[in-house]
Formats: C-alpha cells, sequence, structure tokens
C-alpha cells in the first residue's frame, strides 16, 4: 500500500489549457454549444484534481499564462461569467 502512496504522489496532475481569445471569438459568434464542451472539459480536468490553465495570445505570437482554476466553484464562476455575455 505505501508503494501505491508513492506512484499516486508522483503523477503529475492533469492540466487542460484554455485560451481566452478563442472564448473571446466563441462569446462573438455566440456559440454556446462550443463554449459549454470547452467548459465540460476543464470542468472534468478540476473535479480530476487537476489545473485549469488560462493564457492568452499576444501580437507577436507568444502566449502567456495569467490565470489558473483549481477549484469547481472557481470553475462554475467562471463558466457563469463567459456565458452571461451569450
Amino acid at each position: 500500500m505505501k508503494v501505491l502512496n508513492l506512484l499516486i504522489k508522483k503523477l503529475p496532475m492533469a492540466e487542460y489549457t484554455i485560451n481566452v481569445s478563442e472564448v473571446e471569438e466563441l462569446q462573438t459568434i455566440s456559440n454556446a454549444a462550443e463554449l459549454n464542451k470547452m467548459f465540460a472539459k476543464a470542468q472534468s480536468t478540476v473535479v480530476q484534481g487537476g489545473t485549469v490553465v488560462l493564457v492568452r495570445g499576444t501580437p507577436d505570437g507568444s502566449v502567456y499564462k495569467f490565470d489558473e482554476i483549481t477549484t469547481e466553484t472557481d470553475m462554475e464562476n467562471y463558466k457563469q461569467t463567459i456565458l452571461k455575455y451569450i
């Protein structure tokens, strides 16, 4: 059992990345179905103990991380904030 616990502790946590530019584009065209698919994957990641990373692209093509979501409550709040504009 001790070996199993050590293996579990060493496994990397899952990470799901949301590009906020994509979210804004989907909001603009009112594509709630695609946003809901994205949020379902993100919610699943959080439920499994992973992290949702919010990133944004810059005009020069680089991408930077500006926030993380690690709780179900924060994920639900983010989802509601995005969907209220559709």
